[in-house]
């Protein structure tokens, strides 16, 4: 698997007027409720006046996003390594590099890595946290 893409954003940059943000001091957080979920939080409601929030996601090999739904925020996800599947208002959608997926407002959805892990370039509109 060719994690280089994951590990250029993982140590990146945001790049705004006057402000540089860099992710790599940005700290992983465990998920409260599902095992070998991490995010790291690059732009949170407090930036984006609750706006949007944008987050890196790594689900650890063989882990999932079990089941859950967002009553007020569209989700979107970029896949940027490994692979799995999405379930996406019923409907099982493949994730691999460049995928590009959208889960609107109020729609159950859930995610399964495979055996490399899955990694994802999450945002949610309006800021999930």
């Amino acid at each position: 698997m060719n994690l280089e893409v994951f590990e250029a954003f993982n140590n990146g940059q945001l790049r705004l007027p006057g402000k540089t943000i860099s992710f790599a001091e940005i700290p992983w957080s465990k998920h409260p409720v599902f095992e070998g979920l991490e995010l790291k939080h690059i732009l949170t409601a407090k930036d984006t006046n609750g706006e949007y929030s944008y987050h890196l996601v790594r689900i650890a090999p063989n882990k999932s996003i079990l089941d859950h739904i967002h009553e007020t925020q569209l989700e979107t996800h970029e896949v940027l390594a490994g692979e799995g599947t999405c379930i996406n208002d019923g409907q099982e959608l493949a994730y691999a590099p460049g995928v590009i997926s959208i889960i609107p407002k109020a729609v159950h959805h859930e995610v399964h890595a495979g055996q490399d892990g899955l990694y994802l370039f999450a945002k949610f509109f309006p800021a999930l946290c």
